[in-house]
């Protein structure tokens, strides 16, 4: 055991909906807890777990399968003070916007009579991401990013690469050396026609831009894309890997790229934990076997999140306590490893990727990979680089600008330029 929390807040004076009263932990409540995309809970059956545990609570999941509509509906919600889940799940890509605009509409954390011990449950950068300039917490994590770089057996094979995860993970140690590794796939006679050797320059972008000191923004949150070291260096190595031709210059996420990962298309990509589980349902039982996943270029210094989540309470809901409740539940270690080891959402508790259930975790779809060892050691490398509001506009505006280089020959001087005016467009500058 890791001195987990002991849950259930018993005989809590002020629950109800925040405003005075006695909460009773026995009364029958219904907590709806609003979400987006895929968070597993219900699929890793701890919403079932957690009913058998309170015969009293009843859980009912409001989810909306695009994140950027569920937050266009959350802002508006937010807005009047109205229509608002019991829980509200926050994703990292506005996590910074609800940290500095709405932070006042959510429970804070932070002033709970645990908070120290709900703190210590989770990676020192993850409290971070979801705390204010004022220390107020607006949510307790969920599930993260740390990635990695999962590559075709197959393909590195025709082309005469090894195939091996510790030959492949020395062939790449660094982003130069992943640059090397593409021009002698791309100059394999070997490999399949019309295969690449990643899937997009964003692959390279979004993954290298958060192994900077600096990302989008500086310490206080305000965007300074001109002036990062970390887009700098991402923007060299991507930028170079599309006016080579290195990438299938596909859009992520498009059907296109979707199909591609059937067909050959590329023969790397960069993947945090939650991308197994995508890969796998594209290409179906026909592609057990042919991935293996090695660590991303430059993790041993530095390594890279993409993507996570958090929970947080809107404080004048009507269930707040017992909302509270289930939120630490759902987001304690334990709960953490099973929705790992059930459905491969990885930790945000560094108690939980400490466990051995996790660490020894590997994923026979992916060669007998051990992904619990390899994200494990990436998440541990995160460093806490500032996020803000305007992040996914930002980085928007740079991998269309890196498109432009790959479809259009636009030389990358020029990309850089019209990448930065496009980013000062969407933050109003």
């Amino acid at each position: 055991m890791f001195g987990w929390v002991s849950w259930g807040r018993r005989g809590v004076e002020g629950g109800g909906g925040g405003g005075g009263g006695s909460y009773d932990p026995d009364a029958p409540v219904t907590l709806t807890v609003g979400t987006f995309g895929t968070f597993d809970f219900d699929n890793a059956g701890l919403y079932e777990e957690y009913m058998e545990l309170h015969p009293n609570v009843t859980i009912k999941e409001n989810n909306v399968a695009q994140s950027a509509a569920y937050y266009q509906a959350l802002q508006t919600r937010l807005a009047a003070n109205s229509g608002l889940d019991d829980i509200q799940a926050l994703e990292i890509g506005f996590i910074a916007d609800v940290v500095r605009n709405h932070s006042d509409a959510f429970v804070d954390w932070s002033q709970e009579d645990n908070a120290d011990e709900l703190e210590g449950n989770f990676y020192d950068w993850k409290w971070g991401q979801a705390s204010s300039e004022d220390g107020q917490v607006v949510g307790l994590g969920t599930d993260t990013g740390p990635q990695a770089m999962c590559y075709r057996k197959d393909l590195f094979e025709q082309a005469g690469l090894p195939t091996d995860r510790e030959q492949v993970g020395a062939l790449w140690s660094s982003w130069d050396e992943y640059l090397d590794a593409a021009r002698q796939y791309q100059a394999a006679p070997g490999k399949p026609a019309g295969s690449a050797f990643v899937d997009s320059p964003a692959s390279i972008f979004s993954s290298a831009v958060y192994q900077g000191d600096l990302a989008y923004n500086d310490e206080e949150g305000n965007p300074i894309p001109e002036e990062s070291d970390g887009v700098e260096s991402a923007w060299s190595y991507a930028s170079q890997a599309a006016e080579e031709g290195l990438t299938a210059n596909l859009s992520q996420f498009g059907d296109e790229w979707n199909a591609a990962f059937s067909n050959g298309a590329f023969a790397t990509i960069a993947c945090p934990a939650w991308m197994l589980g995508y890969i796998s349902s594209q290409m179906g039982d026909a592609g057990a076997g042919l991935w293996d996943i090695a660590p991303l270029p430059g993790a041993a210094e530095s390594a890279s999140n993409w993507g996570g989540a958090w929970l947080g309470v809107p404080k004048d809901g009507e269930n707040v306590e017992a909302a509270k409740d289930l939120v630490e539940w759902l987001t304690a270690p334990e709960q953490q490893v099973k929705l790992f080891t059930r459905t491969a959402h990885f930790p945000s508790s560094p108690q939980a990727a400490e466990d051995p259930e996790v660490v020894g975790a590997v994923n026979d779809y992916f060669s007998g990979a051990p992904t619990g060892e390899i994200f494990g050691e990436s998440a541990a490398n995160i460093q806490r680089t500032p996020i803000g509001p305007y992040d996914t506009q930002i980085q928007e505006a740079f991998t269309t600008a890196l498109t432009d280089i790959a479809s259009s020959g636009t030389a990358p001087d020029q990309a850089f330029e019209n990448a930065l005016e496009a980013a000062q467009q969407a933050i109003g500058g």
